[in-house]
C-alpha cells in the first residue's frame, strides 16, 4: 500500500508550481501529450469512458482525456501536484475527480471499476513497479484497456534520457531519473502478463533533435508506450 519514495515525492512537490507552464520544467510532457492521447485513441475511444490516471500529476494527461469527453479521476501523491491540478480544473470547468492515493491502496476499493487505466511515465519513480502494474489491473474491468509509459534499461536510455535530457539539453532538472529505476519492454511485459493483461502493442516516442519535435516509431529503445487489453474471464 504505501509504494511510495519519498524522495520521488519531494522531487515532483518542489516543481508543482511549473506544472502548466509550456515552457518550463514540465515543457517535454507537454510536447508529448498529444502523442499519448492519439496513442490511446488509435486503440479505444475515451468519450463517456471512466478513466483513472494513476500518477496523474498537475494533471496534463488527465485534462486531456476529460476534453476529449472522458470521465476522468486522477490520483498521485504529490498534494502540491494535486493542489495544481485542482487550480487549473477550477479555470476549465472539465470533469476530473482528483484523489490523493497509491494505485495499490485504490485498487483495494475500487476492484474493476474502469474502462480505462492510465500509468504514463510513472513506473519509474515507484520502488515497487510491479505492484502498480498488478492495481491497475485489478481496477480496471474485465475486457478493459490499461496503457503504461516508461523508459528502457540500457546504455542508450542512460545516453538520452539521463545525460541527454538532464544534463546537456537541461530538458528536464538533474536527478529527475534514477538509471536503475528504468524498465525494459520484456519486464514490463512479464508483469503484465502476470496479471492477466494481454500486450496488445508497443511503441517508442522519438525526439528529433534538429526540429525538436517527437514522434512515435517503432524503436523502443528509450521511452515507450504500451497498450495492454484484461483478459475477460471464460464465462463472459
Amino acid at each position: 500500500m504505501n509504494n511510495i519514495d519519498p524522495n520521488e515525492i519531494a522531487k515532483f512537490d518542489a516543481v508543482a508550481a511549473h506544472w502548466w507552464d509550456r515552457e518550463g520544467e514540465m515543457k517535454p510532457l507537454h510536447d508529448i501529450n498529444p502523442l499519448r492521447l492519439d496513442f490511446i485513441e488509435q486503440h479505444i475511444t475515451v468519450a463517456n469512458k471512466q478513466v483513472l490516471d494513476v500518477g496523474c500529476g498537475g494533471g496534463i494527461l488527465a485534462e486531456g482525456m476529460a476534453q476529449r469527453g472522458a470521465n476522468v479521476t486522477g490520483i498521485d501523491m504529490s498534494a502540491a501536484a494535486l493542489k495544481v491540478a485542482r487550480l487549473h480544473l477550477s479555470e476549465n470547468q472539465l470533469n476530473i475527480d482528483y484523489q490523493q492515493s497509491t494505485a495499490e491502496a485504490y485498487a483495494a476499493q475500487h476492484h474493476n471499476q474502469f474502462d480505462v487505466i492510465t500509468c504514463l511515465e510513472l513506473l519509474e519513480h515507484v520502488p515497487k513497479p510491479e505492484t502498480v502494474i498488478q492495481a491497475c489491473a485489478n481496477l480496471v474491468k474485465p475486457g478493459g484497456s490499461v496503457f503504461f509509459s516508461t523508459i528502457n534499461r540500457n546504455p542508450k536510455a542512460y545516453l538520452f534520457a539521463i545525460i541527454g535530457a538532464e544534463y546537456i539539453l537541461k530538458m528536464l532538472p538533474r536527478g529527475t531519473h534514477d538509471f536503475a529505476k528504468f524498465i525494459r519492454p520484456a519486464e514490463l511485459s512479464r508483469w503484465s502478463r502476470k496479471y492477466n493483461l494481454s500486450v496488445i502493442e508497443l511503441k517508442g516516442m522519438h525526439y528529433n533533435l534538429l526540429n525538436k519535435t517527437y514522434s512515435l516509431n517503432n524503436d523502443v529503445s528509450v521511452n515507450y508506450l504500451m497498450y495492454c487489453q484484461k483478459e475477460k474471464a471464460d464465462d463472459q
